[in-house]
């Protein structure tokens, strides 16, 4: 029979030192991760201190001119001179058309020759009047003799005023033969040359003038916004202009601010029955023109101005239907959720009007581990909250 092999104490020692040293690297290792996840999360926190905010709510609008203003042909005739340089400014009064003038002076000196034919009739008919009135008096002429002078005579009096009349028109068709600008400002494109006829049965459009120093601002905001406005106006709870006007900041299609501020004129007395807008305008100086009617542009506008607000960064809220909670770290560093009342937002912020107190700490991020409830490590960081927009 084979002879059974008896392990040595050293082929013993063999097999245990590594199942040894596997238990103990598993246990040190299972120790320190428990540790690991027993230390608490590092986390940012920021903190906040109340100050002066303006809700400033941005709207799409479009420019419009100032005043706009028609040219046109109120007479007929042959445009003869076209004075103007399109594209400049004119003034008003300044003569733009010459309209071929010959027919209306024609008429002029007719109506001064029918005025001189009445007044000569006036003339014959109250030396007759007064002739037989001083007969009449005598009782030498009759009754009717009487009042068939006074008629007559009467009758060359509204004569020599319908002559006058006549003599004005024609004074006036000889006037408009001179068209002249109604307004002050920028004239676009001729839409007639000269040679052409005009005022043949209407008044042909010529040309058109524009405004445009001040210039409009028209914009639309809801009815919400528009009460919010208002009301905030009523309270003076907003930034006003020296002139005691609410100030306006238009922003170009190029992304860039308009360097001079424009003031509110006025809301339209009725709300847009499908969309709920209300139109507003807002004048704007437009000195050296760079603002031309029909640009696209966004208006700033001050809705309300909070004395003590805070501006919150809106990654450190909660907003659902339980109400909004900004995630703050406590004095024992206890991650809470404070209730607060949010206004409106400004440049990635909240404007938080209730809620906060002064010095609270935000919590800035680790949001995963940082739960309400959990104990943190915090780690002040560097104070972003933005000043008051327009500062």
């Amino acid at each position: 029979m084979p002879t059974a092999t008896i392990p040595t104490l050293t082929s013993l020692l063999r097999l245990a030192i590594p199942l040894v040293l596997a238990f103990l690297v598993t246990a040190c290792g299972g120790t320190a991760e428990e540790s690991a996840s027993n230390q608490p999360p590092v986390v940012g926190v920021l903190s906040v201190h109340p100050q002066e905010v303006a809700l400033v709510a941005e709207f799409p609008g479009r420019l419009e001119p100032w005043r706009i203003a028609e040219v046109r042909a109120r007479v007929s005739g042959i445009v003869l001179e076209r004075t103007f340089t399109e594209g400049s400014t004119v003034e008003e009064g300044e003569v733009l058309y010459q309209l071929d003038p010959a027919p209306y002076r024609a008429q002029v000196a007719e109506a001064e020759s029918n005025l001189a034919v009445a007044r000569a009739n006036l003339l014959q008919a109250r030396a007759q009047h007064e002739r037989i009135h001083a007969l009449g008096e005598l009782k030498a002429v009759s009754e009717l003799d009487a009042i068939t002078a006074e008629a007559t005579f009467r009758q060359a009096e509204a004569q020599v005023e319908a002559a006058k009349a006549a003599l004005d028109n024609a004074r006036i068709d000889l006037g408009y033969a001179t068209v002249k600008a109604p307004i002050s400002g920028r004239i676009g494109r001729s839409l007639v040359t000269e040679g052409a006829l005009v005022g043949e049965g209407e008044a042909t459009h010529l040309a058109t003038i524009q405004q445009l120093d001040p210039i409009y601002a028209s914009f639309n905001q809801s009815s919400a916004d528009a009460l919010r406005l208002r009301n905030s106006f009523a309270q003076q709870q907003l930034t006003l202009s020296e002139d005691n006007t609410l100030p306006v900041q238009l922003i170009l299609e190029d992304g860039n601010p308009y360097a001079q501020p424009g003031q509110l004129l006025f809301g339209e007395v009725n709300v847009e029955p499908t969309t709920g807008q209300i139109n507003f305008r807002a004048a704007v100086p437009n000195e050296d023109q760079l603002l031309l009617p029909g640009l696209f542009i966004r208006v700033r506008l001050e809705q309300a101005l909070y004395r003590q607000a805070y501006l919150v960064p809106q990654k450190t809220a909660i907003r659902d239907q339980g109400g909004d909670h900004i995630r703050v770290v406590n004095d024992d560093n206890v991650v809470v959720l404070k209730p607060v009342v949010i206004a409106g937002e400004q440049d990635n912020h909240w404007i938080v009007t209730k809620g906060l107190a002064p010095g609270d700490h935000l919590l800035m991020d680790n949001f995963f581990k940082a739960k309400p409830g959990h104990t943190v490590i915090p780690h002040p960081l560097e104070n972003t909250t933005h000043t008051v927009a327009g500062e």
